[in-house]
């Protein structure tokens, strides 16, 4: 849903100049010293695009899926680094305050998320917690009104800089599977929390990912989200249910640019006396790509549509995610053939794009774990 086109279209203007004039040109900068210069992320400040999905009442646009979906598509047409420093902010680090937090929570929080103030993240991986995620190590052990936390999260987006942590962990003995945790507000000052370096990556450079260490962290009861034990886990599904949308949206954009790239190598390179682009087994790859990334975009768009109605579209955000992320994938590859040998020297914009979208298969649920959900809900439902 849409809620004032003008409006909109207004504020996607903006943020286009401001993609194309101040984050375009330094892509290859980003990726080579792993950073996003400073003024850049004080621009996304001013710009607004660190509160895209927390309500208006707390600071943010209040951007439907809709409205979310279409800008996360024109967001990640540069590098995906960018996006991802915002992204937390306004997607996954939010998410939970938004959905189950309690009043005092979110009007504490969300206005300092909003404006960029403070980075979130959302500590729900381990090392033998990966698609399996119930399986939880981390242990809140309750002391009175206090909980201490120990444990060790990995893969966490935005970790090394991080100010506040959505952080998940058993809380209640004995427990198994998705009952007995409970998600936890923890401010990086707090005794026991450290994040070690970040992880050296093979793409998505200058997006920081990290572990979150957590040695007998201990917060007053008030810090778990929604304030009930115990229902951590509902609570982050709420809240990938709609990433996976959101992420599906952010494997169209890279899609996009990269049939914009094909394009204009095949209309420049030339071999046999011709431009490449006026051979069919080319024409075929750019076809294909830009067929797939336009479907991608009208199911994604679609499936936000349906959620914006109020119609729960859990397997419909699977789908999403599985088809746009391989779409994504299979963009790139052919980039990287198009663009022959120059497509696997670094620095080519295929090549980069190439590292930077294989994450979108693993993370936010697997492309067989998707599939595997996909399945169930098919044969749960469908008639025979």
């Amino acid at each position: 849903m849409i809620r004032d086109a003008k409006q909109f279209e207004a504020m996607m203007q903006e943020i286009r100049g401001f993609l194309y004039e101040e984050c375009l040109p330094i892509e290859q900068e980003v990726d080579q010293t792993d950073r996003i210069p400073e003024p850049v992320v004080q621009r996304m400040r001013e710009l607004g695009l660190f509160g895209h999905s927390i309500p208006e009442a707390y600071g943010g646009a209040g951007l439907t899926t809709e409205e979310l979906a279409l800008m996360n598509i024109e967001v990640s047409q540069v590098a995906t680094a960018f996006r991802a420093r915002f992204g937390g902010n306004t997607g996954i680090a939010s998410e939970s305050l938004v959905v189950d937090g309690t009043e005092e929570q979110k009007r504490r929080y969300l206005p300092l998320l909003a404006s960029g103030q403070v980075t979130g993240c959302f500590a729900l991986t381990e090392p033998q917690a990966g698609s399996d995620a119930t399986a939880q190590k981390t242990v809140a052990v309750r002391d009175g009104e206090y909980f201490e936390i120990t444990g060790r999260k990995c893969f966490i987006t935005n970790a090394p800089i991080a100010d506040l942590f959505t952080v998940f962990a058993r809380s209640e003995p004995g427990t198994t599977g998705a009952s007995g945790i409970s998600a936890f507000l923890i401010e990086r000052d707090t005794q026991g929390l450290c994040t070690p370096p970040a992880y050296r990556k093979m793409g998505q450079h200058g997006s920081p990912v990290g572990e979150v260490i957590l040695e007998r962290v201990r917060v007053h009861e008030s810090a778990i989200v929604g304030g009930l034990e115990g229902r951590g886990f509902r609570t982050a599904m709420k809240a990938l249910n709609k990433q996976r949308i959101n992420l599906a949206g952010l494997c169209v954009g890279p899609a996009l640019r990269l049939v914009r790239e094909m394009v204009r190598h095949a209309q420049t390179r030339k071999q046999f006396g011709q431009p490449i682009g006026e051979f069919q087994l080319v024409q075929q790859m750019i076809a294909e790509s830009n067929t797939e990334a336009h479907a991608a975009r009208a199911l994604v768009l679609e499936t936000a549509r349906k959620r914006d109605d109020g119609i729960d579209v859990t397997m419909e955000a699977s789908m999403c995610k599985l088809f746009a992320s391989e779409v994504s994938g299979r963009a790139a590859d052919r980039a990287v053939q198009i663009f022959g040998g120059s497509g696997y020297i670094a620095d080519n914009v295929a090549e980069r794009f190439y590292r930077d979208v294989r994450l979108f298969r693993l993370y936010e649920g697997t492309s067989q774990i998707h599939i595997g959900n996909i399945a169930r809900r098919t044969m749960a439902t469908a008639s025979i």
